[in-house]
């Protein structure tokens, strides 16, 4: 406004005006020129009097009397108090349930913390001298220290005139020892073992103090010994009523009046994915642990349960529970058959691995080593059927001879409970895997073992099966993968192929391949059931087959497109 009202008012201007003021009237002029462009009179002028405040203080009505008050419990205030508003004494009626503790200021969790300034030396000085003397000079601040106040040991401090470690107190009186450094006398020579003065020996134990710690021993045996339990009744239930047919032959053997031939060994020319649930076996209470298809036929499926029962099933006709098997205390955990499928062997958290036979139900033998199988597998080869070895939790592979139940054998190598035994290369070799997260390969009746693989990357492999052509080891790792290991002499991990998609950390979710190795099936933690193309690895299908966990999973080695599933919901899936 001010360069407003000065323009044109220079010289040239004020000439002209001169001028034209002379030529023109009055009146016209006044007329000409508006007011707001007229210059003011400098003496009128109030611009270098005049002060702007941008920010006035302005206090609205009727807010005069009120002071805002801070908490004293916040963090962040939205607004710029003054000084007065925010250091002003915490006013308000006390609480009456707090404690004097509860009331005292705190900026810590164990209090409130003051800040001292004290020499490093001085302060590591003190500290030391506490810890080898026992006193160090006392540290209040409330008084004012005189140097001659002491914490701790104040009779040593008052006797070593309170020096430091770093003053070199008087050496503590040694007690004294007997000398002998003669190396002549050999009798008596002591050397640095000298007896102290007033040192009494240890004496041996008088007949009284022997009997007494007999009894404390005894005591100790007694409380660590794991109680016998009697043993339990072993009976067997059989559910049908036509157990033999008419030429007197029993379930075990395999019908000829199905489409499909069941005594073949050549598998299914091309296998196809499943799509439909077909059937469910119930008649479990707890979940499913292990389940396992007749030899060779698959016209029975056996099945291990949390409820401590095993039972045989029908695959074929009005699929049937055959017989139940109680002879448990515990949840069983796995179940294997021998070769012609007369017997089969369950392995129970009872610690008791129970041989059965399979057409009357009744217990052959029973096995215990004290400690809990977690796997059992007879000996592929015939001529070696009364042997069969079992994983345990104290990492031993025991194998037991089913004629005279003995232990015939010890593998004690592994690390941590053993999981899974594997015969390979021609029932010569086997695998065996450990919560050690390691695998080691064994030749056949020698206890040490010929290969160890151990590998920073690898997991536990709490499941594993033989590929169909006997050339690969496919292995539930609980990194949330399936690991295929050569199963031929250097059992290298095949770093190209693995399966992964599914979740099985924290389950031994038993896989298995289709008979013609075209697919691999998993179940996995969720119980979805997954199935993956073996030559790309790609997964094809999955689906949710159970409530719970899908531990187990088999493909019919005479079917094209059959697979059981079981799960820890107590069911028993057929999908075709």
């Amino acid at each position: 406004m001010l360069g407003l009202q000065n323009y044109g008012s220079s010289s040239e201007g004020e000439h002209s005006d001169n001028e034209e003021s002379k030529e023109k009237p009055a009146k016209t002029q006044e007329k000409a020129t508006p007011d707001y462009l007229k210059p003011i009179d400098p003496k009128l002028s109030v611009a270098k009097s005049l002060a702007i405040c941008a920010a006035p203080e302005v206090v609205p009505m009727g807010t005069v009397a009120v002071q805002r008050t801070i908490d004293p419990t916040l963090k962040e205030i939205t607004y710029n108090p003054k000084y007065e508003e925010l250091y002003a004494p915490v006013k308000g009626p006390e609480n009456p349930d707090q404690t004097q503790q509860m009331k005292a200021p705190r900026n810590t969790l164990a209090g409130y913390v003051e800040k001292a300034h004290i020499n490093a030396f001085e302060f590591e000085n003190q500290r030391r001298t506490f810890h080898t003397y026992g006193y160090a000079l006392d540290p209040t601040v409330d008084e004012v220290a005189d140097g001659r106040s002491f914490v701790g040991d104040l009779q040593s401090a008052y006797d070593d005139d309170g020096k430091t470690v770093f003053e070199a107190p008087k050496p503590k009186k040694k007690r004294k020892q007997e000398k002998n450094d003669n190396p002549q006398d050999i009798e008596g020579f002591l050397g640095p073992w000298g007896k102290y003065e007033n040192e009494e020996s240890i004496a041996k134990p008088n007949e009284q103090e022997k009997a007494e710690l007999e009894e404390i021993l005894a005591k100790r045996h007694r409380r660590n010994r794991i109680p016998e339990d009697k043993p339990l009744e072993e009976k067997s239930i059989l559910h049908i009523k036509d157990a033999y047919d008419y030429q007197g032959r029993s379930y075990l053997h395999a019908p000829h009046d199905l489409d499909v031939n069941l005594r073949t060994n050549a598998p299914p020319t091309k296998c196809y994915l499943p799509k439909a649930h077909i059937h469910s076996w119930t008649g479990h209470t707890k979940g499913i642990s292990a389940i396992r298809w007749f030899p060779k036929t698959a016209h029975l499926l056996l099945s291990g349960s949390m409820d401590c029962r095993v039972k045989l099933w029908e695959v074929y006709g009005e699929r049937r529970c055959i017989r139940t098997f109680n002879g448990h205390r515990q949840a069983i955990k796995d179940v294997a058959w021998n070769n012609r499928g007369t017997q089969f062997l369950s392995a129970s958290y009872d610690r008791y691995i129970k041989l059965w036979d399979a057409e009357t139900g009744d217990v052959v033998s029973r096995f215990t080593a004290r400690k809990m199988p977690f796997c059992v597998k007879f000996h592929p080869d015939n001529s070696k059927q009364h042997l069969f070895v079992a994983g345990t939790s104290d990492k031993k592979i025991i194998c037991w001879d089913t004629r005279s139940g003995d232990i015939v054998q010890e593998y004690d190598r592994h690390l941590g409970a053993v999981n899974t035994i594997t015969f390979v290369d021609e029932n010569r070799r086997f695998v065996t895997t450990s919560d050690d997260k390691s695998m080691r390969i064994w030749e056949w009746d020698i206890p040490v073992d010929m290969k160890y693989i151990a590998d920073p990357t690898m997991h536990s492999m709490p499941a594993v099966t033989l590929a169909p052509n006997g050339k690969w080891l496919a292995c539930q790792s609980l990194d949330n993968k399936i690991v295929i290991f050569s199963a031929l002499n250097r059992f290298k991990m095949n770093r190209k192929k693995s399966f992964s998609g599914h979740m099985v950390s924290g389950y031994a979710c038993q896989l298995d391949f289709s008979p013609d190795m075209s697919y691999l099936v998993s179940g996995d933690g969720d119980g979805k059931c997954y199935i993956w193309d073996w030559k790309t690895s790609k997964m094809y299908k999955k689906w949710q087959a159970h409530e719970g966990v899908c531990i187990s999973t088999l493909w019919h080695p005479h079917e094209a497109s059959k697979v059981v599933t079981a799960g820890w919901d107590g069911l028993i899936k057929f999908w075709d």
